[in-house]
């Protein structure tokens, strides 16, 4: 290779390295974003009306996909409990209903609302079924899937009765598994930890 050559492929592998580092960068920054704006969505209560949900940072906030004919669907009565427990001391439990998995949610809202009224007492917010996974996956959804969060990590959502732990900062801090309870151990350590017990 002559020194003309030489040069050339020296200035091209700076180049390329620069871009590689340059989109590396950019990645990070998007995903730390992400992070940041992960309660930078709108969406609809279960009453119909339009919730910004940026009105919960300075919260601790618990998100949970939920259903009312599945096998985990008692799990409402220890969301509630936790939603009671730590309420005073700034967390938010919020429920979306999602009819994607076995179709275990297949009323109306005005159904759902008095379905967990009634049957578990709930009173943490409750918002509009949405998709949580495919191509009518809401942006607010779409946002938390693709964020590695311990323990489960990144991707589609399981199935119903997934959680997202969001610290007062907006910023997602965990994400649990369907099976994992409200008052499962390390779930409850993350809890603690994002209110400052």
């Amino acid at each position: 290779m002559n020194m003309k050559n030489l040069l050339c492929f020296a200035l091209l592998l700076g180049m390329t390295t620069c871009m590689t580092t340059t989109l590396w960068a950019q990645e990070a920054a998007t995903g730390e974003a992400a992070k940041k704006n992960a309660l930078n969505f709108k969406v609809k209560s279960i009453d119909g009306k339009q919730v910004d949900l940026s009105k919960y940072k300075g919260k601790v906030v618990v998100v949970v996909n939920t259903a009312s004919k599945c096998g985990l669907t008692p799990q409402y009565a220890g969301l509630q409990k936790l939603h009671d427990k730590h309420s005073k001391q700034g967390l938010v439990v919020l429920g979306f209903p999602c009819n994607q998995f076995g179709k275990q949610e297949p009323g109306t809202e005005s159904e759902i609302k008095t379905f967990c009224s009634d049957n578990y007492g709930v009173e943490f917010p409750m918002f509009s079924k949405i998709d949580v996974n495919g191509k009518s996956q809401s942006a607010f959804y779409k946002n938390l899937c693709q964020l590695d969060l311990q323990p489960k990590g990144p991707g589609k959502v399981q199935w119903n009765f997934e959680k997202f732990v969001i610290d007062r900062n907006g910023q997602p801090v965990a994400r649990f598994s369907p099976r994992t309870k409200p008052n499962d151990p390390e779930f409850q350590k993350v809890i603690q930890s994002a209110l400052g017990q």
